[in-house]
């Protein structure tokens, strides 16, 4: 899980298999705890909706906030991570 909001979204694309993917990048901020010590900890990640999912993301505006289920892989390239997401529950 992961909350963040969505700072960037592309048109919607087709796999070849006929499955719409829309690729987005998420911004996370928060506050967390390690050794005792405060920690601002601040990102963006690349993400990657496919299939039914993605027709709720484009509904959403851009700047919402919302708690974000999925799993990370290796992008295509092999260079760095895509967060593909698996469901989204806006508050």
């Amino acid at each position: 899980m992961l909350a963040a909001t969505i700072a960037q979204r592309s048109a919607v694309r087709y796999t070849p298999a006929g499955l719409p993917a829309l690729d987005l990048v998420l911004a996370h901020q928060s506050e967390v705890s390690e050794d005792g010590q405060a920690r601002q900890v601040q990102l963006e990640i690349k993400a990657v909706a496919v299939g039914g999912v993605t027709k709720g993301l484009q509904a959403t505006s851009l700047g919402a906030t919302a708690r974000f289920a999925g799993f990370l892989a290796a992008s295509r390239n092999g260079r760095g991570l895509v967060f593909h997401i698996t469901a989204v529950d806006a508050p």
